[in-house]
């Protein structure tokens, strides 16, 4: 079996195409990085290591890489295999799309091409952190098939949803080959979307409804962590690890997960006890000893993270139709709105709002919670309280430290 990955970064190496491995496909990577592609075609193996006790390391072997610019090959690659997934971030998959769709046109038997009959099904899995990845992708694609080729590819080119979930921290390692992860990962794929009789990979979770389950990872892991991030900023951590030894934060991120999990319950039915075994579950990833997880690197890019579709404005949005309490989702936008890192070219941008528009104006901008809206206030208040708990990181205050990040 051949599987082609987009994107040999940490995720791609540490998690998707460990696990493609050790289902026994034979793996070729897609990356625009000259340096990892000649390593993995020179080396033919990288190494996995875990964040744990043991340091327990795979050598992933029988790997291979082109570069992303090599058009042809990466379609001719894609028309011989039996699986294509990606992680390369959301933003990237319009930059993916047209090899893809060329794979599939040739897979196909190209424009002029009698039919799919005799094709193999192939499955184009979206591997990104966020709502609907494989759908977008393959909008993305169809938008360079032609109708005929795009009713071709009806039952035999599936493009399933999922969702993924491992951390993988910052690497310090002097081998670009080498990724160190978490032990615990999760991968759900939506089994309804697949062609009939599709090979299912071990270590995957299939589901009829993925929906669920992409929500409740991103209103757990992404929300608690991000929120971890913020809220340790503020107090001057450098790590995750470290706010995480510090009882206040935990119990600021144990309310915030308190709110989106009974949201989650409620919406999605979801068994309120197993949800709470989950919920310790993430604590105890986040507190992983064995990881080094800057608090900048979590807390990056706060107007994607404050988006109304994303991991705290919805939930909130979700708990206040719901008649659910919501102090810790609004705490942790107050935060995000002060996370005043000069690194981060959105923090810059946030602040910049903040100063020149206000914070009301900036909320409704940013957040889409209009003014007059009792999120809107509640923002606000909190927003204020952290300026009183934090006077020295008002909205402009804060400045770069880089020997504490950078620790």
């Amino acid at each position: 079996m051949k599987a082609v990955h987009f994107g040999a970064g940490n995720i791609g190496l540490g998690f998707i195409g460990l696990l493609l491995s050790r289902a026994g496909y034979e793996l070729r990577f897609v990356d625009v990085s000259e340096e990892r592609v000649s390593l993995l075609n020179e080396r033919g193996a990288y190494r996995v290591t875990l964040a744990n006790e043991e340091a327990e390391t795979t050598t992933v072997s029988g790997v291979s890489a082109i570069h992303g610019r090599e058009t042809e090959r990466v379609a001719r690659a894609i028309a011989e295999a039996d699986l294509v997934t990606t992680a390369v971030g959301l933003t990237a998959l319009p930059y993916i799309a047209e090899s893809i769709a060329k794979g599939i046109e040739l897979r196909l038997g190209g424009a002029s091409g009698a039919g799919a009959a005799g094709v193999a099904p192939l499955a184009v899995i979206a591997c990104e952190n966020a709502i609907g990845g494989s759908t977008a992708l393959k909008q993305h694609v169809y938008g360079y098939l032609s109708p005929a080729l795009q009713e071709r590819a009806a039952g035999r080119i599936a493009f399933p949803d999922a969702a993924v979930d491992r951390i993988v921290p910052l690497q310090q390692h002097e081998d670009p080959l080498q990724v160190t992860v978490e032990p615990f990962y999760e991968w759900v794929v939506d089994r309804s979307a697949l062609p009939e009789g599709y090979p299912l990979l071990d270590g995957v979770h299939y589901v009829d409804r993925l929906g669920p389950y992409i929500e409740r990872k991103l209103f757990t892991v992404n929300t608690g962590h991000c929120s971890a991030a913020y809220h340790g900023y503020l107090k001057g951590y450098a790590t995750i690890q470290e706010a995480m030894r510090d009882e206040e934060i935990v119990a600021l991120v144990r309310g915030v997960l308190g709110e989106t999990g009974a949201v989650l319950v409620r919406q999605y039915g979801f068994d309120e006890t197993e949800h709470g075994h989950y919920i310790d579950q993430i604590i105890e990833r986040f507190r992983n000893p064995y990881l080094t997880d800057e608090v900048v690197r979590v807390g990056r890019s706060p107007i994607r993270k404050l988006a109304a579709n994303d991991r705290l404005v919805r939930p909130a949005m979700l708990a206040q139709e719901l008649g659910i309490g919501t102090a810790g989702l609004t705490g942790a936008m107050a935060a995000a709105l002060r996370f005043d890192y000069a690194d981060d070219p959105e923090a810059a941008e946030l602040q910049r709002s903040l100063r020149e528009q206000g914070l009301s104006e900036t909320l409704v901008r940013y957040t889409g919670i209009p003014a007059g809206h009792p999120l809107h206030d509640a923002v606000t208040l909190a927003y204020e309280a952290l300026g009183r708990l934090h006077p020295e990181t008002g909205a402009s205050a804060l400045p770069h430290k880089p020997e504490r990040h950078d620790a």
